[in-house]
């Protein structure tokens, strides 16, 4: 039998001290493991690919195999962001989590068979964008467990536990597939799969008051701030994915003798430890001027890693990818941040700040979340693309930098007219409410 709470008070303190806490700590903590799970499962083939020296395939397949499943996930981010509302946190956690296993078994199957075709991997690999979706729902339901103030640190905590799995699949499937071969890649994780949905099924909750029609919840889909956060997510998850599944493809094609398994996960570790890091720089100075400040640091790392990629020097280009693993880290901190601060202070300012008026305020970010996120994580197929582009039709990725370098320079110029400037700002009083 579902399990649902039907008194839920989150924004009042004596329920929070007393009951509220301990409850969103609980789920907090099994929706981690569920997120960290589907990360794993979205990113596996960023390594599997690179493994895939027994099939005849050109760099640019290798990188559709690694792209594909970031578009699919992007894409699965928008009807996951409703589970939650429509069929309850504790149970489309449960589903969701199951599904991952789909993908695990396929990938197993296929790499075992050495005259699987090129179209199959490429169907498996899209299927492995079930675990893309997951963040969205994973996000969306936390969002209402927590009070207005303590969900920037909930939030980042839960995005950077998921993110982590990124470096989980890349420090641990490299050994996997050294001991016991490409088709463990994808055996490996059905049991941790099978005990995140346990454990989701025993331990979360569906909260009553988080339930709201598909309707209700894409009304953002028609503000303007929702399509601004969008752009500026692609900039900063976007790039924190396509960096971390490009990583290994792309070291082993520069470098073919570097030891880019040994540090691959070193790189979407970084960014993801730094994400809660970039949240509390935005509590201290303001979303809106650490967003701005990080999209220039990211355009020079940008400029930094193509003078590594044209050095010879594997540890040059590696340090210096680890800057773009930082900033894109600390991005997602402080751009995440602004999200639920800008639709809940629309409605504050439109509705008041009484209990009805924060819980639609939730409804709005917590919609606006799975909307923003999928557009952000298109950004992982549009890098692993780029670069699959740019070595068809130049052998190198120097192409896919200069057009990473002027997409971060547009982001400084958005982030700018949109949140930091205040020259003319009385003329769009609706940005007024956005400037965290």
């Amino acid at each position: 039998m579902a399990r649902w709470i039907a008194e839920w008070h989150p924004d009042n303190p004596t329920f929070w001290q007393n009951t509220g806490r301990k409850v969103a700590r609980r789920n907090l903590i099994f929706s981690i493991l569920a997120e960290h799970l589907g990360f794993t499962v979205w990113t596996l083939w960023s390594i599997v690919a690179a493994q895939m020296g027994a099939y005849a395939f050109s760099t640019d397949q290798l990188f559709w195999l690694i792209a594909l499943p970031n578009l699919i996930g992007s894409v699965l981010r928008v009807p996951y962001t409703f589970g939650p509302a429509r069929f309850g946190g504790r149970n489309f956690t449960v589903v969701s989590a199951l599904l991952l296993i789909i993908p695990a078994v396929l990938l197993g199957v296929a790499v075992s068979n050495p005259a699987t075709p090129y179209w199959m991997f490429l169907v498996i690999a899209a299927l492995a964008g079930f675990g893309g979706g997951n963040f969205a729902s994973s996000m969306a339901n936390i969002t209402y467990f927590y009070p207005r103030e303590k969900q920037g640190v909930a939030l980042g905590l839960n995005a950077a536990g998921g993110n982590i799995g990124v470096s989980s699949v890349q420090l641990v499937i490299p050994l996997v597939i050294g001991a016991f071969g490409l088709a463990a890649a994808g055996w490996f994780w059905i049991p941790f799969i099978v005990l995140a949905a346990a454990c989701a099924w025993f331990f979360m909750d569906n909260l009553t008051s988080a339930k709201a029609s598909p309707r209700e919840q894409m009304a953002v889909a028609g503000k303007a701030q929702t399509w601004i956060m969008s752009f500026l997510y692609v900039g900063t998850f976007g790039s924190f994915i396509g960096y971390s599944t490009a990583f290994p493809l792309l070291s082993k094609s520069l470098f073919p003798g570097s030891p880019w398994a040994v540090v691959a996960f070193a790189g979407p570790l970084v960014g993801s430890l730094i994400r809660p890091v970039g949240g509390w720089l935005a509590d201290r100075f303001g979303g809106a001027p650490v967003t701005l400040w990080n999209f220039a640091a990211m355009g020079g790392g940008v400029l930094l890693v193509w003078l590594g990629s044209v050095s010879g020097n594997f540890w040059l280009f590696f340090l210096a990818f680890q800057l773009l693993f930082l900033t894109s880290g600390i991005g997602n901190g402080s751009t995440y941040r602004m999200i639920p601060a800008i639709f809940q202070a629309k409605a504050v300012a439109e509705r008041g700040t009484d209990e009805a008026a924060l819980l639609y305020g939730k409804r709005q970010a917590s919609a606006a979340i799975g909307i923003i996120s999928a557009v952000g994580a298109l950004g992982g197929f549009l890098i692993n693309r780029a670069f699959g582009m740019s070595f068809a039709a130049t052998g190198s990725p120097s192409l896919a930098f200069a057009a990473f370098g002027i997409f971060y320079l547009a982001c400084v110029g958005v982030t700018w007219w949109c949140y930091t400037r205040t020259v003319g700002v009385t003329r769009a009083p609706s940005l007024a409410y956005a400037r965290v």
